[in-house]
């Protein structure tokens, strides 16, 4: 794993760890509440830049890092929306995918059934988000190998998310890019638009096949964060 530098609350700094090659990372307890929202653009920023197709699963191997404890595989849900995490047993902090931290925070959604059909008239296979498996869309519309159903980032929820985050960190006095909600609406239409005339989307139907649809939203966000 790899340090993520952020700040918190009060001024001091937090680390975060990420594993790229497993597309997760670990926050220590509490650590998650401690970030600013900055910060926490920050971490969105992040994930959409190292967004990959994600190895496979070694769950029953993970151990804590703080006590080397095995991780237990916890299941959780938000509002209607199920997620999973691996937690150790002594409460030192949890180990999540940038998949069920996006789907924890309700900003991923399955396709509609016009989207999925528009998809498999230009990809018949595309990456799981969550597992990296292949999906075979000529077949069905979730992965064969862990269940989870094709999703995509929810555009309009991150873009309400960033604009709320803008307006708490400028009351704390740090600036922000003014220009972010227009860059973020733009990174929606994006989104919105390869439904409407993939064929003519390289870039999205590269990035949709390489890491998956909601990789391929992530990538989009990252691009106009980084802006």
């Amino acid at each position: 794993m790899v340090e993520q530098k952020l700040e918190a609350h009060h001024g001091r700094p937090l680390v975060i760890d990420l594993c790229h090659p497993c597309q997760s990372f670990w926050f220590d307890a509490k650590e998650s509440l401690s970030l600013t929202p900055g910060s926490t653009l920050s971490l969105f920023r992040v994930i959409g830049e190292n967004v990959a197709r994600p190895t496979a699963s070694r769950a029953d191997l993970e151990k804590c890092p703080r006590c080397h404890a095995r991780l237990r595989r916890t299941q959780d849900m938000q509002r209607t929306t199920r997620f999973e995490y691996l937690s150790c047993p002594h409460g030192h902090g949890r180990f999540t995918t940038f998949f069920d931290f996006l789907r924890e925070k309700n900003f991923i959604r399955p396709l509609t059934p016009e989207q999925i059909a528009e998809l498999r008239r230009n990809i018949q296979i595309v990456n799981c988000s969550n597992c990296g498996g292949p999906v075979d869309l000529t077949v069905g519309a979730a992965c064969g190998h862990c269940g989870s159903p094709v999703s995509m980032l929810d555009m309009t929820q991150t873009e309400a998310l960033v604009a709320q985050l803008r307006k708490a960190e400028a009351r704390a006095t740090q600036p922000i890019d003014p220009a972010l909600p227009l860059e973020m609406a733009r990174a929606r239409r994006e989104v919105e638009q390869a439904f409407a005339g993939l064929e003519g989307d390289e870039l999205w139907l590269r990035d949709a096949t390489r890491s998956g649809l909601v990789g391929a939203g992530l990538s989009a966000v990252a691009r106009w964060l980084k802006k």
